[in-house]
């Protein structure tokens, strides 16, 4: 009889880092709950990581490399599958050049070691600049503005939600999702301990979501208005005379003179129609972020999946810094995580600067940003003849036609490419195009550390997860 054994690792499926504590007995997982021990999460588990055994014993999910034959997929041996990415590609190489092979990274692979560390030495050995992926239909605006603010596109200030006795959240639902771009277990706990010690939580949101109707105030904006709203309350606070910085930040700021004439004219009076909250309020809450003792302004993907997006992800920072609540305890605040960060590298105080447009898309022009294009522009790439036309896409971890937009369009796109490879643990909207599948391992087989969101942390923790099995090889037909 072999003997129950338990696994400790941190959840792989989403931002937030949980601890689990995984019971085994040989290769079956008996029970997954939550790590009370875990320095980060202490116990929290959401019922994500809780359906890890299910994950991992689906019968859905791919053991074997998948072969598109006579419109079929059927599986084949790795060593065949090999073959036929490298024919595929090679052929497509040779007929349009390099440009001609399109990749698009999904969300996964930011939750992946093996993907954090090596989906740039793919990306370096197809040799093209088509590269697209989810980060363009959620945080690259956040990004964008805090590579030109602060240096880096990870130079994200992030809540210091244990700390804060006011909270301002824009464009977030944690009660459903967690957060974001600001990587902690448990922000439902975490905002109901704000509200506990006395502080308040004011949601701006059109909906009435989960998270809104646990605030003590909800502020209905009129989708869209988030950078007309925030620039409102900035010229607010230069208005009153209570634009202070603070001290902490003297030396490392310019252009402050130039921000409160360039938004002078977006008084609450002149935007309270398009934004949809009268001017009196407004002005309230621009005060009462002044007024509180330590106070944070948290922008997600409802700021930044609009039009201008990157200035209402600007102005989330400006508004912290004009009421004193940047780089301070209960403001926002600067990771520091404790590997593999940008912030680490470069001059002390500048880092290494920032830069987008170092290409455009070849039909609308449009810039390249953090080393890739806008994911909506896929379709158009891939259709449109001439020079440079994708003819050949390499999908790692995603799901475009069914998480991006324009999918009628895209899917017609993906029918007419010559060739194409899905890394994929599923057969989906969008792998059943592929003439290639190559599917990944179960997560219980691999390491985990979080490259990527560690950069995020609310707190500075680095937890290392080692394998729950040892993995072997799969042949046809296994079940494993």
């Amino acid at each position: 009889m072999t003997a129950e054994r338990v696994a400790f690792r941190t959840c792989p499926l989403c931002e937030a880092g949980c601890g689990l504590e995984i019971s085994v007995n040989g290769s079956e997982v008996v029970r997954i709950r939550g790590d009370m021990n875990d320095v980060f999460s202490k116990g929290y588990i959401c019922p994500k990581g809780s359906t890890l055994k299910q994950l991992h014993e689906d019968p859905d999910r791919l053991r074997q490399p998948l072969l598109k034959r006579d419109g079929r997929h059927v599986e084949v041996s790795w060593d065949e599958a090999w073959e036929a990415v490298n024919s595929g590609l090679t052929e497509v190489i040779n007929k349009h050049g390099r440009e001609s092979i399109g990749a698009y990274l999904g969300n996964p692979g930011a939750h992946n070691l093996a993907a954090m560390t090596f989906n740039r030495v793919l990306l370096t050995a197809i040799g093209s600049r088509q590269r697209f992926s989810a980060s363009s239909v959620d945080q690259v605006p956040k990004q964008v503005s805090a590579g030109f603010m602060f240096g880096t596109p990870v130079s994200v200030p992030v809540p210091d939600l244990d700390r804060t006795d006011y909270l301002l959240m824009l464009g977030a639902n944690p009660y459903a999702s967690n957060g974001s771009l600001a990587t902690a277990p448990d922000w439902p706990g975490r905002l109901e301990a704000i509200r506990a010690r006395g502080g308040k939580i004011v949601v701006v949101d059109p909906r009435r979501s989960r998270t809104a109707e646990s605030a003590d105030e909800w502020l209905a904006i009129r989708p869209g208005a988030d950078a007309l709203l925030l620039a409102a309350m900035i010229a607010t606070v230069f208005e009153s005379g209570r634009a202070e910085p603070g001290n902490h930040l003297a030396g490392h700021i310019n252009g402050l003179e130039d921000v409160h004439k360039a938004l002078a004219e977006f008084t609450p009076e002149r935007v309270e129609k398009q934004v949809g909250i009268d001017a009196a309020t407004i002005r309230r809450i621009a005060i009462e972020l002044c007024d509180a003792n330590r106070a944070a302004v948290y922008g997600r993907i409802g700021t930044t999946t609009v039009s201008f997006g990157t200035t209402a992800s600007w102005l989330v920072d400006v508004l912290n810094v004009v009421t004193g609540n940047l780089d301070k305890e209960g403001g926002a605040m600067f990771p520091l995580p404790v590997a593999a960060s940008p912030t680490t590298r470069g001059k002390k105080g500048i880092g290494k600067g920032f830069k987008t447009g170092r290409g455009k898309t070849r039909v609308r022009g449009f810039p390249e940003a953090l080393g890739e294009y806008p994911a909506a522009l896929m379709a158009e790439e891939i259709s449109t003849p001439g020079a440079g036309q994708i003819r050949a896409m390499v999908v790692v971890g995603g799901n475009p036609l069914l998480s991006t937009p324009n999918s009628d369009q895209l899917v017609a796109a993906f029918e007419s490419l010559d060739f194409m490879v899905s890394v994929d643990i599923y057969l989906n909207e969008t792998s059943r195009h592929a003439d290639v599948i190559l599917p990944p391992p179960s997560h219980l087989y691999r390491s985990h550390y979080d490259l990527a969101l560690l950069n995020f942390g609310l707190r500075s923790v680095a937890n290392y997860s080692e394998p729950v099995f040892e993995h072997r090889l799969a042949v046809i037909g296994d079940a494993a």
